[in-house]
């Protein structure tokens, strides 16, 4: 086998719902093995995670990376599809525990191999660092709460505005072509998957991963609008109709409210449909081999009926961007604080001992991997 593909992906979130988690999706709970990563900051979690999915990689499997939201540079989970095998760093704010305990999960404690005389010492400032991290997170959140109260009131003024009769036939058109030509698959159950493809960072809003999704798609449905026109409402009738129609689906949600659909994935017929409206832009170019349809629910607004309230969705505009950018300035100081909080752990941990128990672990998935034909991980 050649290199595998990788998959880039969000578990959690920094919404307007506070810290939102989708750890549920990460890994079917049958799976061949789980396991869950536990230990404070810097012990080195995301790069034991990291170096086993590498590993694996160069080795021929597809692998997924499950992006923290809260630091661009780690990683909250390594998938493997193909041998059903996960690690999942376990610890606040995605607190995870084995469901299955011995049969598929178990929990590896990097906090074994720490000094804990070392971590003593520097006990209070440790917990007034960490109070501290909580604190700048909730300012965030409180921010976003403010930003999607604003974000309301400019939809409200757009969807008002929209030419329905007009909507209906362009929706419609579009879910022909995407669905009017596939049979329905009622031998099974049609699973469904709720992950994030971006998000809310220390570093903005992170929509980069998404090329990562769209390696085996070859039809590409883009869908735009301004706030309120119904992008998001679009998508999930796309993923409810593929769902009837007994289709597997893959769906990502809005980093900012998770409620809403950013991309919906039809792995079985190749093809996907994503909102591109700013600030989810993608220029579909980037991968040459798709075909590409536009549906832009912006054509289907009266405008001069929108004319009436230009001042009022400017100042909405202007004032939903001074909330987000304050929810990223409080992010971002949480995670330089963090960091911080990590300089007392990493000059306690035996890294050795951390890479040779690595190194273990990596053994045990590639015997897991063995136990399943070739032709079975070609095909996934």
């Amino acid at each position: 086998m050649g290199q595998g593909k990788l998959r880039r992906v969000f578990p959690g979130g920094n919404t307007c719902e506070g810290f939102y988690s989708f750890y549920d999706y990460i890994i079917e709970p049958d799976a061949t093995r789980i396991f869950v990563v536990k230990g404070g900051p810097g012990v080195g979690k995301s790069t034991f995670m990291r170096k086993i999915g590498e590993t694996m990689l160069a080795k021929g499997y597809d692998v997924e990376f499950h992006c923290c939201s809260s630091d661009n540079n780690s990683l909250d989970a390594v998938v493997i599809p193909a041998i059903k095998v996960a690690l999942i760093d376990g610890t606040a704010p995605h607190i995870v525990d084995p469901k299955n305990p011995g049969a598929v999960d178990e929990i590896i404690h990097l906090g074994d191999y720490w000094d804990e005389s070392k971590m003593r010492a520097h006990k209070e400032e440790i917990l007034k660092v960490n109070a501290r991290v909580g604190r700048l997170f909730h300012i965030a959140y409180s921010a976003l709460r403010e930003a999607k109260v604003i974000r309301d009131e400019w939809e409200s003024y757009i969807s008002e505005c929209m030419i329905e009769s007009q909507v209906n036939k362009a929706v419609a058109n579009l879910l022909h072509a995407i669905l009017s030509g596939v049979a329905p698959r009622y031998d099974r159950p049609a699973k469904v998957r709720h992950l994030f493809a971006t998000a809310i960072t220390p570093d903005g809003i992170i929509t980069g991963h998404v090329e990562s999704l769209l390696q085996d798609v070859q039809q590409l449905y883009t869908i735009s609008g301004e706030p309120g026109s119904g992008v998001p409402q679009v998508l999930a009738r796309i993923a409810d109709l593929a769902h009837e129609k007994g289709l597997h689906t893959e769906i990502y949600h809005c980093p900012f409210n998770p409620r809403n659909i950013d991309l919906v994935i039809i792995p079985e017929i190749k093809a996907a449909a994503m909102n591109v409206q700013p600030p989810h832009t993608y220029d579909p170019s980037c991968l040459p081999e798709l075909t590409a349809m536009k549906l832009n629910l912006s054509a289907y607004i009266d405008r001069d009926k929108l004319g009436t309230y230009a001042h009022e969705i400017s100042s909405a505009a202007y004032r939903y961007q001074a909330c987000l950018d304050r929810a990223v300035a409080y992010i971002r100081q949480a995670k330089l604080t963090h960091d911080y909080m990590e300089t007392f752990y990493i000059p306690a941990m035996n890294f050795e001992a951390i890479n040779a128990k690595r190194q273990e672990v990596l053994q045990r998935i590639l015997n897991y991997a063995a136990e399943f034909p070739e032709n079975l991980i070609k095909a996934s």
